[in-house]
């Protein structure tokens, strides 16, 4: 079995599925029933190799089942040898018991000896291989479901995406394919074991005494019924499950992304709260199918033994009527073949629920991978003409977004762009200047028209080899958690290090990547969250420099670039767009005067287009928006002293900083005083606390349906002790006695194992939602700083979310009832043997050892392999998570099989190393199973000996015998979960260290909220360095007074520490030195929250929710419910409730999964409307205009200096003409404030920010 092979195979044939499988999109859109797969359909990815072993380990599985009830005839001759010895010698005829007799008996001892111990080395050998070749193609299986999903995620278009919210497959990737994996592996040999042993069970007690077997199975038809019943129910109750916990992990994957955001506004509550109505669904669905499993199972169990009690009764009546088939012997044979079978067929329901949720999940997992985009990047089959030259022509086009059909955007567009040709587009914000954008990347199909490339139909091109001649730079550009190096190689794979150093040169990147300690091998963190927006953008540009595109567009390229850099980008576009088409989306008209046609699109169509010159003898659209820009900067340049030479140099505040940003070789910091080392099974149990009632009585109900079994031991013992004896009338009152006693365990039992697995799974079920509760609680505590981690991605704690409390699921409930069942069992067995033959009870209990010691090495085994498991899902989740949240920019760059690749990377090293380890697994379960047999073996042949030379009465000896290999069984049937407890415990750990972690940043005791505040804030010699960044000083002895009601500029390089400022207000982070005081007080003697309450903030890159726009507003302040008034006045402020309104739904629109459905400049004025409805005391604006176009810009830009009044504000700006009202500037350079005062006294000290001014103003 060459595993590497193999993965190669799967790598080579992941994209071939079965045609049969699949449909596209538009035949099964989202919202459609998606029905659970088939158990066979489950095993669809196997190679004809893997059905080979599955074959053989099928085969294995039937005879391991199979040959048992030859023990159970072994037995019927070994009982029917004792009871013919019991009557010769231990009778009141004991002169009869000749040496001859004692020898035969002996004989017939010695016989069931040999041939039980051979049957179990046939059940030690049949149970390796059939464990052994489920568990090798299992992770086979599920790797290649894994690697297919991925891919096939990575393949779909974006259409799909903007209907489906990609946190859903964090929780898909995490959870249901854990669920999946559950249920292909060695259960599945030992769920066919126990029916092999139910079906030759059968067949034996039909051949030996078909009558007797009969009245023994009279109970089958109810049982059958029951286990329908239990199966059609449970698979309806976990796709439930697995709906309610997929919308729960989209909900926790959107938060976690916009933490920040979340944070600033004091969202936690009300997320907890959206987070904890999905559990709560998924809580109830859970603890209904768990009353309904434990009704059913309780009936099953008083089945059961109601048929004993029936059998013994109507077997020893037709021994007693003289019916020659029926012997003591045959009837035993009779009664275990049927009594195995019956227990096979109890024992089998929780297989049948872990194969439930396997094709619930399957379902789930599989409808995504057999789901066709539209839009089909994996076929590959359209036209590759050798080179594109970048003509492009759109013909009547017309569009609307697949989530907003009622809204159009292009209304029959018509353009056309010649190769080589420099086109801007201009318009309003939203009036589809970016759309045009996707079309020409095919991320959408027009509705009406088409678009031709170099006189091709789009559709007919080849669309990956297509986007690999196009160059993209977004307005938000996205980063991936790598190193810098390796995203602007994401641009052309092939790319050597002086191509990428050229690249960045280009885009005036190479200056601050070479000053970073680690240069171009530093990693920027997840959405690049270690560097400043002008640095992402800069790394975006030269991402896309790099690809050397025939067609590049630019979308606000430079909206986040200080002037200095902006320039010196602008000027290598400017470079770069010779010789190729250029499209270019801006709304400062500044940077596309020089555009070889300017075109204006308004309400979806071109109504204007020709040079900047000729537009503007029109004196039309383009007039209008260019005169209104321009007043601004005329108004901003009649400050400036015409006379006054200037100097080319550049100045000093736009040299970076050596150390911008640095990934620190320490390790981070955890709290060693809350650090969980190590979980047991008794800390899982201590979570359940508040369930300690139903834990109680569940425990009660385990710990009588474990006493049942030894019970049943001493019945049987009596009952045979009973047939030696002559004394017809006394053998049939006896046994009628004994059978009434069946009935009434039957009663017990059912009882008891009602409580039993309905209380342990209701606790189960509330443990569950309290543990991802409490998960998500204390990730919404901790400071930003823990999100900073490269551990700490959004997609790993997505991951850990969800697998690790499934986890601590797997581990109790029912299989805290079963260890409670096991050891009840044992206890009471242990007990009997001492009770009524120490001897033989110390020879039995020596197998125990070898049982303990087998399920040590296998939790041992587990331990280690689980942890290697989990770390290597969360990494490899975390992936696929970054890539998915990202598709956008995945698809643009072409890096679809890149991100595969990377995700397969991670889960290669350990299938390789479980796919050795199953060796190990598989013996000690083949061990686990012979070792029973071998302990019969040994315990009757020395009972042999008690029963002849100490007359020992051999009813004792079947009495302790049955005790203790019922322990045995119990213990060995708990083996199967114990991969399930050891994960469980691996989970607990770490969920333990989560929840017990204490925040860098929180509370301190005794603090008082802050309920009234002026806006005085003092930044005094503050020292500061991110915690991922420990060898960088980001500010150096900073001081800065702001007071009540004024307006503060910052002003500076990128990267040069702005945005840290604002985030120490917002004690996202704690000073490394030095402090910050409000209104007076340290940040650190206020509270978290009210200090927040009094601050708002509009952030570069805003994130919105999936929620409604109107929801998105009142997000704005989430300690009440905010009136419709207020968020229609929020929204008028911010210049966008024109637009809402226009919307067929208003205010109730649905933005969609991170607003990909609007344009950056509306989603600007939603954050700007949402701090507005907030009515802060402070103002925090960190580049809150950059995204919108000019008639935009100049209102929102009123509307702001309006919410300023009465008001603190701190305003971060690259453009000053935004700024010169300021009533404090400061120019931070270096760690320090290097000048502040007013825009006229800044001037007239010609210092830095002059030569700023000078520079942006020419």
């Amino acid at each position: 079995m060459d595993s590497e092979t193999d993965i190669v195979e799967t790598k080579k044939r992941s994209s071939k599925l079965d045609a049969k499988f699949q449909y596209t999109e538009e035949e099964h859109g989202p919202g459609q029933i998606i029905e659970p797969s088939s158990f066979f359909g489950l095993y669809r990815f196997a190679t004809g190799w893997d059905k080979f072993l599955l074959f053989i380990g099928v085969i294995s599985a039937i005879i391991s089942g199979a040959v048992q009830p030859l023990n159970n005839i072994l037995f019927g001759d070994l009982t029917q040898t004792v009871v013919e010895y019991g009557m010769s010698c231990l009778g009141s005829a004991t002169s009869n018991c000749t040496d001859e007799v004692k020898e035969n008996f002996m004989s017939g001892i010695r016989h069931f000896a040999l041939w039980n111990t051979i049957v179990g080395i046939v059940i030690f050998i049949s149970s390796y291989l059939a464990a052994e070749t489920f568990n090798y193609t299992a992770i086979k299986q599920v790797f290649k479901v894994r690697s297919n999903y991925v891919q096939r995620l990575l393949n779909k278009d974006v259409p799909w995406f903007d209907v489906h919210e990609s946190g859903d497959f964090a929780s898909r990737m995490a959870d249901d394919l854990s669920k999946f994996e559950d249920g292909i592996g060695e259960k599945v040999p030992l769920f066919i074991i126990l029916q092999a042993t139910f079906i030759s069970g059968l067949v034996v007690a039909l051949v030996k005494g078909w009558e007797l077997a009969l009245i023994c199975l009279i109970s089958l038809p109810l049982s059958l019924v029951v286990v329908g019943v239990i199966s059609f129910l449970s698979t309806k109750f976990s796709k439930n499950e697995l709906d309610a916990y997929a919308a729960a992990g989209s909900i926790a994957e959107e938060v976690l992304t916009s933490i920040r955001t979340v944070i600033a506004f004091g969202g936690q509550k009300l997320e907890k709260d959206r987070y904890d109505n999905k559990l709560e669904f998924a809580k109830k669905n859970n603890i209904k199918r768990s009353f309904f499993e434990a009704l059913g199972f309780s009936f099953l169990w008083f089945f059961i033994f109601s048929s004993y009690g029936l059998a013994f009764w109507y077997g020893v009546k037709l021994i007693l009527d003289g019916n020659p088939t029926y012997t003591p012997g045959n009837m035993i044979a009779v009664f275990f073949s049927v009594m195995a079978g019956s227990m096979s067929f109890g024992i089998a329901s929780p297989f049948i629920e872990a194969f439930s949720i396997a094709k619930a999940a399957g379902g789930k997992v599989f409808h995504i991978i057999d789901t066709l985009p539209i839009i089909n990047l994996s076929k590959n089959n359209g036209e590759k003409p050798q080179h594109i030259k970048g003509h492009i022509k759109f013909q009547g086009v017309k569009f609307h977004y697949p989530s907003r059909k009622n809204v159009p955007i292009l209304q029959g567009l018509n353009l056309e762009i010649i190769p080589g040709e420099t086109v801007a587009l201009v318009g309003s914000s939203g009036c589809g200047k970016s759309t045009v954008l996707q079309l020409i990347q095919r991320f959408y199909d027009p509705l009406n028209g088409k678009v031709f490339v170099d006189g091709k139909d789009l559709k007919d091109l080849d669309l990956s080899w297509y986007r690999n001649f196009i160059g993209v730079v977004s307005q938000e550009p996205v980063l991936f958690d790598t190193t810098i190096e390796e995203n602007i190689r994401f641009g052309n794979r092939d790319a050597t290090k002086e191509q990428i150093v050229r690249a960045s040169e280009m885009a005036n990147a190479h200056g601050f990547i070479k000053n970073l300690p680690q240069g171009y091998d530093t990693l920027v963190g997840e959405r690049g969250a270690q560097l400043s927006g002008g640095q992402k953008q800069r790394i975006a540009i030269a991402r896309a420099l790099v690809r050397n595109p025939s067609i590049l567009l630019l979308d606000e390229a430079t909206s986040a670039l200080d002037t200095n850099s902006e320039a010196k980008v602008q000027a290598a576009l400017d470079k770069a767009s010779q010789n190729r088409t250029t499209i270019i989306v801006a709304h400062r008209l500044s940077t596309i005067r020089g555009a070889n046609k300017i075109v204006v699109i308004s309400q979806g169509k071109v109504v204007e287009q020709g040079t900047h010159d000729e537009l503007m003898k029109l004196e039309n659209h383009y007039y209008t928006l260019v005169t209104t820009q321009v007043q601004g900067s005329q108004q901003f340049d009649k400050h400036y002293d015409e006379d006054e030479p200037t100097k080319t140099m550049e100045p000093e505040v736009y040299k970076e900083d050596d150390d911008v940003i640095n990934d620190s070789d320490e390790k981070p910091d955890e709290d060693l005083d809350n650090f969980v080392k190590k979980a047991s099974l008794w800390s899982i149990v201590k979570l359940n606390r508040p369930e300690w009632f139903l834990l109680l009585l569940g425990s009660v109900g385990g710990a009588l349906m474990g006493c049942s079994m030894p019970i049943f031991a001493i019945i049987f013992g009596n009952i045979v002790q009973v047939l030696s004896n002559a004394d017809t009338y006394y053998v049939k009152s006896e046994t009628n006695k004994y059978c009434v006693y069946f009935v009434v365990a039957g009663v017990v039992a059912m009882i008891s194992t009602f409580f039993q697995m309905y209380m342990f799974g209701r606790a189960g079920q509330k443990l569950t939602l309290r543990i991802r509760s409490k998960m998500f609680q204390a990730l919404l505590k901790q400071e930003i700083g823990y999100f900073d981690r490269k551990e700490n991605g959004v997609g790993a704690l997505c991951a850990q979310l969800s697998n690790e409390a499934a986890q601590v699921q797997g581990a109790t409930g029912q299989r805290i009832g079963a260890i409670m069942n096991s050891a009840a069992t044992l206890v009471f067995s242990i007990s009997l043997s001492i009770y009524y033959q120490w001897k033989l009870g110390l020879v039995a209990l020596a197998f125990f050892p070898l049982i303990v010691i087998a399920t040590f090495l296998q939790r041992r085994q587990m331990a280690g392999e689980n942890e290697a498991y989990r770390q290597s899902l969360e990494k490899s989740t975390k992936i696929a998570v970054e890539a998915v949240g990202n598709f956008r920019t995945v698809v643009s760059l072409g890096c679809e099989h890149t991100f595969y690749n990377l995700y397969i990377g991670e889960l290669v090293p350990h299938i390789k190393t479980s796919l050795k380890n199953t060796h190990g697994r598989s013996l000690i379960l083949g061990f686990s199973r012979a070792i029973i047999l071998f302990a019969y073996s040994t315990c009757m042949y020395y009972g042999g000996f008690l029963i002849r030379d100490e007359n020992v009465p051999y009813g004792d000896v079947f009495k302790v015998i049955q005790a203790l290999i019922m322990g045995t069984v119990s213990i060995a049937n708990s083996l199967a979960f114990t991969p399930n407890l050891e994960k469980g415990l691996v989970a607990a750990k770490n969920v333990m260290n989560l929840i017990n972690r204490i925040p860098k940043v929180h509370d301190r005791k005794g603090v008082l909220p802050k309920l009234q505040a002026n806006g005085n804030i003092e930044y005094s010699e503050i020292d500061f360095y991110y915690p991922t960044r420990k060898n960088t000083q980001v500010l150096k002895g900073l001081d800065l007074s702001i007071y009540h009601g004024k307006t503060v500029a910052l002003v500076g390089a990128s990267g040069c520490g702005k945005s840290t400022i604002i985030q120490l207000i917002e004690r996202f982070y704690d000073p490394s030195s030095g402090s910050v005081s409000f209104d007076g007080d340290n940040l650190k003697s206020m509270t978290l929250a009210s200090l927040r309450s009094h601050l708002g903030i509009v952030s570069q890159e805003p994130n919105l929710f999936s929620r409604t726009i109107g929801e998105n507003i009142a997000y704005g302040d989430n300690s009440r419910e905010v009136p419709v008034t207020e968020i229609i006045e929020a929204a008028t402020k911010a210049n966008i409730h024109n637009f809402i309104s226009k919307l067929p739904l208003g205010y109730n629109t649905q933005l969609g999964e991170k607003g990909t459905q609007l344009s950056g400049g509306q989603k600007q004025r939603i954050a700007i409307a949402r701090a507005l409805v907030r009515n802060p005391k402070v103002l925090l604006l960190d580049e809150a205009t950059s995204a919108l176009d000019v008639e935009s810009e100049k209102v929102v830009q009123e509307a702001l200096d309006n919410a300023k009044q009465g008001r603190t504000c701190i305003t971060i700006a690259h453009r000053l003409t935004t700024i010169q009202d300021a009533d404090v500037i400061c120019v931070v350079s270096e760690g320090k404030v290097a000048e502040q005062g007013t825009h006229h006294e800044l001037l007239r000290r010609k210092g830095l920010y002059y030569r700023l001014h000078t520079l942006q103003s020419k």
